[in-house]
């Protein structure tokens, strides 16, 4: 048989002490690899990696066999294989030493960027958990401009990058960069794939990050994931009930939970009242004009929008103005008239209620249309749709 020895030793001597589930494997391994059978050595190193028993066997696996024959492998298995047998390094310094190895070794491959991003993720992640931020930026950094580079990336690379660039804006409490990353990273995975505590940790947190984000007046794409039902029916349902309550600008309903129980019990929103409170203001006065035609918003009086927002008239030019300079809204003010002209509202994910509010507006337009149309008839005696035929 062909096969280098140590290698051959290797397999031999752990054949006798493995697991009996695992014994298959290591039979098979020695065999593939005698045929130089390189893809279907690297599918069954892919089975046999999943399984439980397997754990304690992956480094010294890779040591002993994989390493002899890395190079032939595919390379995103190769640094997937590489990623979960250094999770069961219990030293982070030993962990991050072993998958620099990838690291350093795909750093120069202009031909696997996508594994490389791979490998310096999964380290960027151990040095995040070991208190090296600037490490783990300086990866998130440099991986991105990498990733912009490419046409075409696979999905795992893309979860791991926004799993841990996430991980990082939580830890900094960036609460935007965090909400667009979680999201993103939620697009390159399954939901089948977390567990029933991870996805309620990551719809808690995205949630919060959506209500205390600078910048974030759209919560639609949340409120559309099915990651946000892992919320019902728990202690924290009533955070998905405050999300909702501000996508739609829902004064009496952010009343209500601001004076519960579980709001109360949670210091970072209590001392944020003042910036939720203006941002409610915002995401009402968007709705009230969202839910407005077009000849409505083209004057709107300061008592109206007084009336949708909950603040005082001497109050709305600064709110207005505050819209304007944010771009979620243009328009102009007419001071002298105490009116406010709206051209155009910045476009949301909507949830079923505001779709529900445009299907009324379409059957309202479409209505005044056939008023028009039967106006012209009568009043001409030329019956249109006859010619138009």
């Amino acid at each position: 048989m062909q096969v280098d020895r140590d290698v051959t030793v290797y397999i031999n001597k752990t054949k006798q002490t493995a697991p009996a589930e695992l014994v298959p494997f290591y039979a098979a391994f020695e065999d593939l690899y005698d045929k130089k059978l390189w893809h279907q050595l690297t599918l069954e190193l892919n089975k046999f990696v999943d399984m439980p028993a397997a754990a304690p066997y992956l480094v010294p696996l890779y040591n002993e066999f994989v390493s002899e024959w890395q190079k032939r492998m595919n390379q995103l298995s190769l640094v997937q294989f590489v990623s979960k047998a250094s999770r069961t390094i219990k030293d982070p310094t030993q962990s991050l030493a072993f998958l620099n190895i990838q690291v350093d070794r795909l750093r120069d491959a202009a031909e696997e960027r996508g594994p490389f991003v791979l490998a310096a993720m999964e380290a960027a992640h151990i040095k995040l958990v070991s208190g090296d931020f600037e490490g783990c930026r300086a990866s998130i950094d440099q991986c991105e401009a990498i990733l912009n580079s490419l046409t075409s990336v696979e999905t795992v690379v893309n979860a791991s990058f926004y799993r841990v660039a996430a991980d990082y804006y939580k830890a900094k409490a960036l609460y935007p960069q965090f909400y667009h990353n979680a999201l993103l990273f939620l697009s390159s995975v399954s939901l089948d794939e977390l567990s029933p505590a991870d996805k309620a940790e990551r719809a808690y947190d995205l949630s919060l990050s959506a209500l205390l984000g600078d910048g974030l007046y759209n919560f639609g794409e949340l409120l559309m994931h099915p990651i946000l039902d892992s919320l019902k029916d728990s202690s924290s349902a009533w955070l998905r009930n405050l999300l909702f309550a501000f996508n739609s600008g829902d004064n009496d309903g952010f009343e209500k939970i601001s004076k519960s129980g579980d709001f109360l019990k949670m210091p970072l929103l209590v001392s944020s009242m003042p910036f939720l409170s203006q941002k409610l203001c915002l995401m009402s006065l968007m709705e009230s004009i969202f839910r407005r035609s077009k000849e409505e918003r083209g004057r709107l009086s300061f008592s109206t929008i007084a009336k949708d927002t909950r603040v005082a008239v001497n109050e709305v030019e600064h709110l207005v103005m505050k819209a304007l300079s944010l771009g979620l809204i243009r328009g102009s003010i007419d001071e002298i008239d105490k009116t406010v002209s709206v051209t155009w509202v910045q476009p949301r994910v909507l949830e079923m209620g505001q779709i529900k509010t445009i299907r009324d507006r379409l059957a309202q337009w479409s209505g005044n249309v056939k008023e028009k149309v039967l106006s012209l008839e009568q009043d001409g005696g030329i019956d249109i749709s006859a010619a138009a035929e």
